[in-house]
């Protein structure tokens, strides 16, 4: 495995995982996916991939609500008029 942070890259092994990761590396899988983030950023990247999803999933709704056809109105009564 593979501590990163910049472009800083060390191989690190398992029992070095948590002293880099509190050092603010991400921790990179032999495999090259990402298995811990670094500590100390400015939002912690576990919190803001949630809050990716969730605005994913958000504009997929929004963009399914626009496809549908919104009924007519008929315009009948709606116009008010000031009563003099």
């Amino acid at each position: 495995m593979r501590a990163v942070k910049g472009n800083k890259v060390y191989t690190i092994d398992e029992s070095q995982k948590s002293h880099y990761q509190d050092a603010g590396f991400d921790i990179v899988g032999d495999d090259g996916e990402i298995v811990a983030y670094g500590k100390g950023k400015t939002v912690p990247y576990d919190e803001y991939e949630a809050l990716k999803a969730e605005n994913e999933a958000l504009k997929e709704q929004l963009a399914k609500a626009e496809d549908v056809p919104k009924p007519e109105k008929s315009g009948k009564g709606t116009d008010k008029k000031a009563e003099a």
